[in-house]
């Protein structure tokens, strides 16, 4: 009897390492948590490709938009944890469980980071028609006229930083109007709102085609994509910084070799020069990181930017039907 119960988990455990050895045998799917045209899609249609070369098997991009990027989040932390599903998210992962009283996940516990991929700076811009030339300009501006601001959304980099910079620091004024990603640089191109704070990478081709004016970059340091722009730091607000990251995650039950295959995989895509190339003229910085560190990163960003959304967002009121990150 003994033998038999053996011979059978042995079994067990050579079919469960088969099956890891044969990874991945099918398609492999990457839920995207904001619309087409977001940085985060961005970023993971440029990985798509390359990474479907790498691993020998198709890779398919779905957009899961919706609740700051919580129902594509929740999809993939419900999803089998067997590495055919994964998620691209941004920063918003690490500070949505604080803006929600139910985003349907904690940071660390239903989702494991496969891999971090790049980093960018957000952006302040106006319409050209505005009469301000510089971030200064539009500071001394914003108390005789009744300006708002389109950020990617609730609760994002793009949006805390904005009101940091706005209501903190300067103690201006500017009405917050939430977007979806890829739609607040079209509302101030529209001039719908005559103020923009996003990410870059939408940005970047709007601004070199004058039809978005823009005022300073909120990074440590200038862009690579657009030079010519100050930092916030540069025009008298030193040590600001407000950045966006992008990174892959996957159910947390999925096999470590699994997930440090991919990780490795991503790895070594994210050291192509043609890709660095590509993200560096939508000003999105690589960056490798293997899991343990990615996942105490996620952590130690999900702490601190909870605080910062806590201090800044105690006297708004918060239309949860309106959250849309990215």
């Amino acid at each position: 009897m003994r033998t038999s119960l053996k011979c059978w988990l042995a079994g067990l455990a050579l079919a469960a390492t088969a099956a890891q050895a044969a990874y991945p045998d099918k398609p492999i799917k990457i839920v995207v948590a904001f619309p087409p045209g977001s940085s985060t899609d961005i970023v993971a249609r440029a990985l798509g490709q390359p990474l479907s070369e790498a691993m020998g098997q198709p890779v398919v991009i779905e957009n899961r938009p919706g609740a700051g990027g919580n129902i594509g989040t929740v999809a993939v932390a419900r999803a089998a944890a067997d590495g055919y599903t994964l998620l691209m998210h941004s920063v918003a992962y690490s500070v949505n469980p604080s803006l929600y009283g139910k985003a349907g996940y904690e940071v660390g516990k239903e989702l494991a980071g496969v891999a971090m991929a790049a980093v960018s700076p957000n952006i302040l811009y106006v319409h050209p028609s505005v009469k301000a030339n510089s971030l200064k300009e539009l500071l001394a501006l914003a108390p005789t006229e009744k300006l708002s601001y389109a950020s990617s959304g609730n609760g994002t980099t793009t949006h805390l930083g904005a009101e940091l910079l706005f209501r903190n620091l300067t103690k201006v004024d500017i009405l917050h109007i939430p977007h979806a990603p890829a739609s607040a640089a079209n509302a101030v191109v529209s001039g719908q709102v005559p103020v923009g704070s996003t990410s870059i990478p939408p940005v970047v081709q709007l601004a070199k085609a004058g039809k978005v004016r823009p005022m300073a970059v909120t990074s440590s340091k200038r862009s690579g994509a657009l030079p010519d722009v100050p930092t916030v730091a540069e025009l008298g607000y030193p040590g600001f910084e407000a950045n966006t990251w992008f990174a892959m995650l996957a159910p947390a039950s999925t096999p470590k070799e699994v997930l440090d295959r991919l990780n490795t995989e991503v790895n070594k895509i994210l050291q192509n020069k043609a890709l660095n190339d590509g993200f560096a003229a939508q000003s999105l910085e690589t960056v490798r990181m293997d899991r343990p560190t990615l996942d105490a990163y996620f952590v130690d960003s999900s702490t601190k930017l909870s605080q910062v959304s806590r201090q800044i967002l105690s006297h708004l009121v918060i239309d949860i039907s309106l959250l849309v990150c990215g």
